[in-house]
C-alpha cells in the first residue's frame, strides 16, 4: 500500500538529474530566521532569502525600502531592525520604492502600513490600481522617465528605459553607493527562467543589460537569488543571450520543417509544434553545452529560454518568415 511518503519518494526518483550548481553562483548562508542582510556600501544594505532580494537605505529621515518580496515578508523588518540596532539609527520605514508592479517583488508592501510614502513609475501605479491587491497599495508619488529622490541627505536616481520585463520595470541607481538595482533582468550567476525571465517585452529585456552598463556602478542588486552581481555578471549574461540568439538564427536556417508537417498531415498544429520544438531544441543544445558549469541551471532553463527567444526573433524581427513568392 502506498503512503504519501512513498509516493513523494517515487515522484522524486522519476525526476531528471541536473548538473551541479557552480560554487560561484551561491551567496552567503542564511541565518536561522531564513534571511541574510549585508552591507552594499556605507548605509545601503541588501537582504535575501536565497531566492528574492530587496534593498534598503538608512537615512536621517528613516529607512527607504526598495521592493518588498512576500517570500522575505516580515524578515524585511527584522533585517532592518538588525542593522538599526548595530548602527544606532532609525528602523522606521518611511519610503517604499517599487521597481515594478509584480506581486512577487511587492507583495509585502502592506506590512509597512498606510503612512509609508510609496514611489513608483506611473505605469506601476496604473497596474496596481488595476490589480486592486490590498497587499500592494499603489504608489502615491510617480515619475514618467526619470526622477531623483533626495531623502535624508541621500540621493537616489529612478529611471524608466521603456518596456522590458514588464511595461513599468525601472532601475534604481545609487550614485553615492556605486550600486544599481535592476530587477528581473540578470540573475547573477544563473540563467534566466521561463519565457526569458517571464518578460512581457523580450526585445526590451535584451536591451537592458547594455543600458545598465552605461551607468557607473560596481554592485548589482538583481532582485533574485542569493548573491550580489558585478559588471562581469552582466557581461556574461549578455554573452549567453547573444549565443542563444546566434544559435536560434542558425537553427531557423537549418531545421527542415518538411518531415514535421508530413507527419502531422491534416493536423497543422501538430506540424507547427513539431517543427518549432525542433528549432528550439537545436537552438538550446550548443548553449547548454557551453554554459553548463558556468551559469547555474543552464541545463534546466535554457530549452525554455531558447524557445521563446527564437519565437521573439521570428515574430519581432521576421527572421525565418519569408514572404510567399
Amino acid at each position: 500500500m502506498s503512503t504519501p511518503e512513498t509516493e513523494t519518494t517515487s515522484v522524486a526518483a522519476a525526476l531528471p538529474d541536473y548538473a551541479p550548481v557552480p560554487e560561484s553562483s551561491f551567496g552567503p548562508a542564511l541565518n536561522e530566521q531564513g534571511y541574510y542582510v549585508g552591507r552594499v556600501e556605507r548605509n545601503l544594505y541588501w537582504v535575501t532569502d536565497g531566492v528574492y532580494q530587496a534593498a534598503f537605505l538608512t537615512t536621517q529621515d528613516g529607512v527607504v525600502l526598495f521592493d518588498a518580496p512576500p517570500s522575505i515578508g516580515h524578515n524585511l523588518q527584522r533585517a532592518i531592525d538588525e542593522i538599526a540596532r548595530a548602527n544606532d539609527v532609525s528602523n522606521k520605514v518611511t519610503y517604499l520604492v517599487h521597481t515594478h508592479h509584480h506581486a512577487d517583488h511587492g507583495g509585502a508592501s502592506s506590512l509597512f502600513g498606510k503612512d509609508v510614502v510609496r514611489v513608483g513609475h506611473e505605469e506601476t501605479r496604473r497596474l496596481l490600481l488595476r490589480d486592486d491587491d490590498p497587499a500592494r497599495p499603489a504608489p502615491e508619488e510617480t515619475f514618467s522617465e526619470r526622477r531623483t529622490l533626495e531623502i535624508g541627505g541621500e540621493r537616489i536616481e529612478l529611471a524608466w528605459h521603456g518596456p522590458n520585463h514588464t511595461p513599468d520595470n525601472s532601475v534604481v541607481h545609487f550614485p553615492e553607493h556605486d550600486a544599481l538595482m535592476m530587477v528581473d533582468i540578470v540573475n547573477a550567476g544563473w540563467v534566466p527562467v521561463y519565457v526569458v525571465n517571464l518578460s512581457d517585452d523580450i526585445p526590451g529585456y535584451l536591451g537592458m543589460p547594455a543600458t545598465a552598463l552605461t551607468y557607473p556602478w560596481k554592485t548589482l542588486i538583481s532582485g533574485h537569488l542569493g548573491r550580489l552581481g558585478t559588471r562581469e555578471d552582466v557581461i556574461l549574461h549578455q554573452q549567453y543571450m547573444d549565443d542563444l540568439e546566434a544559435s536560434a538564427r542558425s537553427a531557423l536556417d537549418s531545421v527542415d520543417p518538411t518531415p514535421y508537417f508530413q507527419k502531422g498531415g491534416a493536423n497543422l498544429w501538430a506540424g507547427v509544434k513539431g517543427y518549432l520544438n525542433a528549432v528550439g531544441e537545436a537552438t538550446a543544445a550548443p548553449v547548454i553545452e557551453k554554459y553548463t558549469g558556468v551559469l547555474a541551471a543552464a541545463d534546466v532553463f535554457t530549452p525554455d529560454v531558447a524557445f521563446w527567444l527564437m519565437e521573439s526573433i521570428r515574430l519581432n524581427h521576421g527572421y525565418g518568415l519569408p514572404v510567399h513568392p
